[in-house]
Formats: structure tokens, sequence, C-alpha cells
């Protein structure tokens, strides 16, 4: 018999399985801080298409603010000035958001040194380059993203949402 107690080759056991459990767990959280370049929200519905501005008109970091699909739905369109996960253009950087917040339906604010969409009711951040992905705060959805196409002439239209616009109970127009 070998001089190792039933004790020790417990423990000794025990650390082996606890540190094989505790790498995997620290490579998926490693893996988990990577924000992934494709869209969580893939079902757009559709509205009518409607034209929105032109490319021409768009500065970069500075956001335009209109309505889609309604009067009652404040949205942002933007030239972030680096390409977007949906972004549209020749440089893929066109993005439009609503600027209702998905937890309260705060009204944001786009803060181009950031980057991202804030909320003064209790400072959520989107990521506007990443999808509207909800960064920090107590949004538990990420922004709605409008669904944008571009022409020939450079006339930027919305054509659809991806994700449930605050207050409502579907993304219907009625």
């Amino acid at each position: 018999m070998s001089g190792m107690s039933r004790r020790s080759f417990l423990k000794l056991g025990a650390c082996a399985a606890g540190g094989v459990c505790a790498g995997e767990a620290l490579s998926e959280a490693a893996a988990s801080r990577e924000a992934p370049d494709r869209p969580t929200i893939t079902t757009v519905l559709p509205y009518p298409r409607l034209k929105l501005a032109n490319s021409a008109q768009l500065k970069a970091g500075v956001e335009i603010r209109l309505t889609y699909p309604d009067n009652d739905s404040p949205i942002s369109l933007l030239k972030l000035g680096k390409k977007a996960i949906n972004g549209i253009g020749p440089d893929s950087d066109i993005v439009a958001y609503s600027r209702l917040c998905s937890h309260m339906g705060g009204a944001l604010d786009f803060r181009p040194d950031t980057g991202a969409f804030h909320c003064p009711l209790h400072y959520a951040r989107f990521d506007a380059a990443k999808g509207g992905l909800t960064v920090i705060g107590q949004a538990t959805d990420n922004l709605p993203q409008i669904r944008l196409e571009v022409d020939g002439t450079g006339d930027i239209y919305a054509v659809g949402i991806m994700g449930l616009v605050y207050g409502r109970r579907a993304n219907i127009l009625g």
C-alpha cells in the first residue's frame, strides 16, 4: 500500500475536480465578455416603408431624431463612423434605434463619446454598434433596432423593427 491516507486521497480528488470546474467556468466567462458580431434578435416585424433621410444629411456621431412607425415612437438615425451590426451604407455604419428604453420607457440620449444610448431614469446603456446590446443597467432587453434600407440615390428607408418597442403589447400598428 502507498503511504497516502484515505482522507488525503479524498482531499486531493476534491481539489482536482474543483480545479477542472473552475478552469471551465473561467474560460466560459472570458468567452462571454466578447459581444457577438451578429444580431441577437433576428426577427424583423414589417412596418410600412418610410423615407427617413438621405445619407448626405448624416454626419458621424450626430443623431437625427425622427419617429417611426408612428408619432408615438421616437427614434434616432445615426452614422456611427464605424461598422455596426445591421448597419447600412457603404461603410455599414448607418443605424437607427427606438429612443424608448426597454426597461421603463425613458427617453434615451445618444452620446458619441461612448457610442451608446443612455437612459436618464436608471442609467441603462445600449451599444449602438452592437445591435442595441444592453451594456449595463436594469434593462433586460436590447434596444429595438429599426431595419433600414438604402437606395441608389442614398435615400434611407425604415422598413421594420427588430424587437418590441416599449409600451406596446405587440409590434403592430393599430
